[in-house]
């Protein structure tokens, strides 16, 4: 299933931005869903993942970043705080509809539905 971000954009650093991914067949306590990144010229890296109201996040954006899930919207959406030029990446929204890849940020990677990527350039 082909999911489809919105928000991505170029910040100063100490800047914000929100990304937003719409997830429109999800099951709340079911799902897990998830943000994950890919830096130029390096490996994808799970940022953060939800499933049932528990947040968990890469250390490297703990803190910073809140990833929240409305259910009436479907929508899922990343607020990126504190932006730091490390932070630039293409970003990916990532979903499993039963959580069979695996709960947990270090797992988002492996969802099987996922967005094409959005743009975040920090300078």
């Amino acid at each position: 299933v082909q999911l489809v971000e919105s928000g991505g954009g170029s910040v100063q650093a100490g800047g914000s931005l929100t990304l937003a991914c719409l997830n429109p067949d999800y099951s709340w306590a079911r799902a897990c869903m998830g943000w994950f990144r890919q830096p130029p010229g390096k490996r994808r890296e799970g940022g953060a993942q939800i499933r049932g109201g528990i947040r968990r996040y890469a250390d490297s954006v703990q803190g910073r970043f809140f990833i929240d899930w409305d259910n009436a919207k479907k929508l899922q959406t990343l607020q990126m705080n504190s932006l730091k030029p490390t932070d630039t990446a293409m970003y990916y929204c990532a979903a499993d509809p039963l959580c069979r890849a695996g709960n947990g940020v270090g797992h988002v990677t492996g969802y099987p539905n996922r967005g094409r990527g959005t743009q975040v350039t920090v300078s």
